[in-house]
């Protein structure tokens, strides 16, 4: 019998007189990952950015490492050695860097292909940084100016806001291309997506900062020695100390070359690499895209045949069932009441023939697929600790759950993650003043009239002073506004009600009353009834 083309997930078995198409190993389609770091030496030694003692003492690394690796060394009495030696013939013994617990590239692809972990982590990173930021006065400046007074505390006032529009636009200028929230918003979002983010610094001649910018995570890799990392794409090989650092360049001959801040997600496992809260639903993600590739290969007709076609007492010609094949797997994509013609030999004396073509129901319920893939966004979104109401989505929760679940988002997830960004750029902010410190904003729950009347309820009671509550909201600081304001005493009085509750209760109590004797100063002298304005 004549083999015919078989489809990728359909495989054709011949049985006598039968000729049907059945369901084979169903296999996703997984791009491949080529690692820069895996070549060998040889391949990598000619790549842009090397100098020739960097390679010359690696030509002698590796050809040790060669030689020693054909013979296992003796001692004495027939004792050798049982270390195993690292493979310094291969990139990552080259430039002694470590190799990543899991795959960068392949984890970015996991943020690219699957929606859920996609979703998940623009949501973190807007909340975290893309919210922007704003300054704010240091602990030493506010210990500072509680010690002035006079004139010499408004001229420090204005001095601190200077230094904020100051520092802002020193911020904004060192990456023409992007803003400086753009460029933490790719950092965090390759912290979230591969557990590392690294943030580009250079410096100038005189050694200040000139520029800030985002270095992609995948083509990263952290020396063993932590003294610095290695950044290889194309031919080219790339040097980066840490941030402050001051150790000699182990690759080429630039004594300047740039310092890397790495953000990563904590991991007891490791101490190079960070790990993304992803990679505990990484069943979850690949059964997705398992579930997602099945059901276009399902209306492709790939994984489940839409007919078992069974011929009996006669033996198909090879055009015949050529024919019949490739109108099953191609001629019914897009047509309604498509009709083949398949030539059968005429019946024998005694035996009939018999075509019949029997169509398969779908074995896989609607809904429990549904049920599968909602289970894997679940999955994926619990490990982000992101509801589903962050992401627009409705899942029969009422309004104040949803408020709940926002709260909490913010309280456990976001809010400890900007802090740690805080304290780690306010290292860079250091570097150019001390009166000021950077804070992300973080995402408000309370709505603007809430707000305006707790500040306002705060400023009755001398919690805060009315600058406190101008800095708080990104107002400049105004002259005599470090003091608390003073009310008196029916003022306070009624503060305090208000702040207890009972005002409101008194006045709903009014407004329910009828018009009695007992509510005379609403009704008009003549007695004709309720004022009416």
């Amino acid at each position: 019998m004549q083999k015919l083309p078989v489809g990728r997930g359909v495989r054709k078995l011949a049985n006598n007189n039968n000729v049907i198409a059945k369901v084979g190993n169903f296999e996703p389609e997984e791009p491949e990952f080529n690692d820069p770091f895996a070549k060998s030496w040889d391949e990598m030694k000619n790549m842009r950015g090397l100098d020739q003692n960097f390679k010359r003492k690696t030509n002698r690394v590796v050809k040790g490492y060669l030689e020693e690796s054909k013979a296992r060394p003796m001692g004495k009495d027939d004792v050798g050695r049982k270390s195993i030696n690292s493979r310094q013939d291969k990139g990552y013994g080259a430039f002694d860097v470590i190799t990543p617990p899991y795959n960068p590239v392949e984890l970015a692809n996991f943020y690219d292909s699957n929606f859920a972990n996609h979703a998940a982590i623009d949501t973190k990173t807007a909340n975290m940084v893309g919210l922007g930021y704003d300054f704010h006065m240091t602990q030493w400046t506010e210990a500072k100016l509680e010690e002035l007074e006079g004139e010499k505390l408004d001229f420090t006032r204005r001095k601190i806001e200077r230094a904020k529009k100051d520092i802002t636009g020193w911020l904004e200028d060192l990456n023409n291309t992007s803003t400086f929230t753009g460029t933490m918003e790719r950092v965090i979002t390759d912290m979230l997506a591969t557990g590392n983010g690294y943030l580009e610094i250079g410096r100038t001649v005189s050694g200040d900062i000139g520029y800030l910018g985002h270095v992609p995570a995948p083509t990263m890799r952290v020396r063993r020695l932590h003294d610095g990392f290695i950044q290889i794409v194309a031919d080219k090989v790339v040097y980066f100390r840490n941030f402050g650092a001051t150790n000699p360049n182990p690759v080429n001959n630039d004594d300047r070359p740039n310092e890397i801040i790495h953000f990563m997600e904590y991991s007891p496992l490791n101490t190079y690499y960070g790990i993304p809260d992803v990679i505990a639903a990484l069943q979850a993600i690949k059964g997705d895209q398992f579930a997602a590739q099945y059901n276009i290969d399902y209306f492709e007709n790939k994984a489940v045949p839409r007919y078992i076609v069974t011929v009996k007492g006669a033996q198909l010609s090879p055009e015949s069932e050529e024919r019949l094949f490739r109108f099953l797997q191609t001629g019914l994509k897009g047509q309604n009441h498509r009709t083949l013609y398949v030539p059968l030999p005429s019946d024998s004396e005694g035996n009939s023939v018999d075509f019949q073509m029997h169509p398969v129901e779908n074995s896989v319920q609607d809904a429990s697929f549904k049920d599968y893939r909602r289970q894997n966004r679940d999955d994926i979104l619990t490990a982000h600790q992101v509801p589903l109401s962050k992401l627009g989505g409705v899942d029969g929760g009422s309004l104040a759950g949803s408020l709940s679940q926002d709260r909490t988002f913010k309280e456990q997830v976001t809010r400890p993650v900007q802090r740690h960004l805080n304290k780690i750029i306010n290292t860079i902010i250091k570097e150019k003043t001390d009166l000021v410190e950077i804070r992300f904003m973080e995402a408000t729950l309370t709505d603007e009239v809430a707000l305006s009347q707790i500040n306002e309820r705060y400023l009755r009671n001398q919690a805060i002073t009315p600058n406190e509550v101008r800095e708080s909201i990104g107002l400049p600081q105004i002259k005599g506004g470090d003091q608390m304001i003073v009310v008196g005493g029916q003022q306070a009085a009624n503060a305090r009600s208000e702040a207890s509750g009972n005002t409101a209760r008194e006045r709903e109590r009014t407004n329910s009353q009828s018009d009695g004797p007992a509510t005379l100063e609403g009704r008009n002298p003549q007695g004709e009834g309720r004022r009416v304005e």
